[in-house]
């Protein structure tokens, strides 16, 4: 069984990351930072923005992994994926504002809300519901 859904997620996951430890380098290499921080406040941001990435991305692929197992996924697994992925972004440009904004709350709504949406869809298809 090829899980398409999962596999282009895990795809998408890997080319977010990689945009991740670009922006983080080139501050890096900037500042000329070579462990932690060191006291600069954008680095520390985007720092943040890869490791919430990092904290939340493989439960939403084991969530599409599993709900793609079962063979009742659908597009609607597609899609909400990649407004999963595109929210990270956001969420990602939103970090690089040292004040709350559209592109960091647009980011962390699709976060939460993607979590929640497929832990209860993962539950609903455990049950027999769906």
């Amino acid at each position: 069984m090829i899980l398409q859904t999962t596999l282009c997620l895990a795809a998408a996951a890997a080319v977010i990351t990689f945009w991740h430890i670009a922006r983080i380098g080139q501050l890096r290499m900037r500042d000329k930072v070579l462990f932690g921080d060191g006291g600069h406040d954008l680095l520390s941001r985007r720092m943040r923005a890869q490791l919430n990435f990092v904290e939340s991305t493989p439960f939403v692929l084991i969530l599409v992994a599993a709900i793609e197992m079962t063979g009742k996924a659908g597009p609607w697994l597609a899609i909400v994926g990649a407004v999963f992925m595109l929210g990270r972004v956001s969420h990602g440009l939103g970090m690089d504002i040292p004040k709350p904004n559209p592109l960091r709350m647009a980011g962390v709504l699709v976060t939460v809300l993607t979590l929640l949406g497929l832990s209860v869809m993962a539950v609903l298809i455990a049950l027999g519901r769906f």
